[in-house]
């Protein structure tokens, strides 16, 4: 299945399905922000970095920018060919470690390419890890089922919408998203793979941590779901109103907790709005035993997630328009109302965000970077 279109599809979402959220708890502050950077493309990914350095991912233009304290940038040379995409990344010491993509989506398995790089402070950069070739060999959700049951007949199914199917399972496709180092392991989250791996950083060997599960939704009547990238829908067939149709997850981001377990944020893989309301999730992983609950769901579009010292969890809710804050218990409140947030990230007291990160394509770009005090 086009996982990429499902992405792209909860990404482009209309503004009728972002103001149908439900709002979050009303929020205890508002804390107040400051633009680091602006005039930015698809500004998806952020990461905190050295110093008082900040990491941008310009996504769709295939760039990794470096901003100073003073907001001069600098885009690192990554040797990324035109037309892929630069997605997550993170720093350690004086490395970078970033992401890199190109084909996910598409029906030949063999078109994809996705992988694990470092730069180093003297420019250079090294390959760590092949992900296009790991999942060419493993598929880690090809086992897992998605589309309806077996409550649903063979004869309704036929009238499904060829896209996506009415029922299969995992197919081979990968797209390396967002990455959190600790130590000597990366942890990857792929949107393809609908998996969370991890990475020997001292000789790239990649392991599936876990597979998120799938995630059901009951459809109702009316429905119409997207069959391609250009917007084109279809109604459902009337015999499956009623019945539950097994989503694929899209995980989005990764982080690392202080206690080591990894928190995950997951688009529904379908319609996120009016039709089957806010379905994003966020899951909390054990890498150690790869157990995976959801701790969070009912967030719209959450794209980008991060934990504070203290354990608190901060999400970027890209079609609710709000950066969340969660407790330990997982109670929720609004932090900061910004426009169309995608990425979050926590340096100290300090938290980093990219906004307005999908604007019009015949204007400037107006993505930006910002930082607000956590309090």
């Amino acid at each position: 299945m086009k996982r990429r279109l499902a992405l792209l599809a909860c990404i482009t979402a209309s503004a009728a399905a972002i103001a149908s959220a439900g709002p979050a708890a009303a929020s205890t502050k508002a804390p107040d922000y400051q633009v680091i950077a602006g005039g930015l493309v698809s500004p998806l990914h952020v990461a905190a970095g050295t110093g008082k350095d900040v990491l941008v991912s310009q996504d769709f233009a295939g760039k990794l920018t470096r901003f100073n304290h003073d907001g001069a940038a600098e885009d690192l040379d990554t040797g990324t060919p035109k037309g892929w995409e630069v997605a997550g990344s993170d720093t350690r010491g004086s490395t970078t470690y970033f992401l890199e993509s190109v084909g996910a989506g598409q029906e030949d398995p063999a078109a994809l390419h996705g992988y694990l790089k470092s730069i180093d402070s003297k420019g250079h950069v090294d390959t760590i890890a092949n992900f296009a070739d790991y999942e060419r060999r493993h598929n880690p959700d090809g086992d897992q089922r998605y589309g309806f049951g077996d409550d649903v007949s063979a004869q309704c199914m036929a009238n499904w919408p060829n896209f996506p199917p009415a029922t299969y399972k995992g197919t081979v496709d990968s797209h390396p998203y967002a990455v959190a180092v600790r130590d000597n392991t990366a942890y990857v989250a792929d949107a393809g793979m609908n998996a969370v791996l991890k990475v020997n950083l001292k000789n790239g060997d990649i392991d599936t941590v876990a597979v998120l599960p799938p995630r059901p939704a009951v459809i109702p009547a009316g429905l119409r779901i997207p069959t391609d990238m250009q917007g084109n829908t279809a109604e459902v067939p009337a015999c499956v109103v009623g019945h539950e149709y097994a989503f694929e997850p899209v995980p989005t981001d990764v982080a690392v907790a202080p206690d080591g377990m990894l928190y995950v944020t997951s688009l529904p893989g379908g319609p996120e709005g009016p039709e089957l309301g806010a379905r994003g999730a966020i899951f909390k992983v054990n890498p150690w035993n790869g157990d995976t609950d959801v701790w969070a769901d009912d967030i719209l579009g959450p794209t980008g997630v991060a934990v504070a010292g203290n354990g608190d969890v901060y999400a970027a809710s890209l079609f609710g328009g709000e950066i969340l804050k969660f407790n330990d218990d997982g109670d929720r409140s609004t932090f900061l109302k910004v426009n169309m947030p995608a990425d979050v990230d926590i340096k100290g007291n300090n938290l980093y965000a990219t906004i307005d990160v999908l604007g019009d394509p015949t204007q400037p770009p107006a993505g930006k970077v910002i930082k607000a005090d956590l309090g």
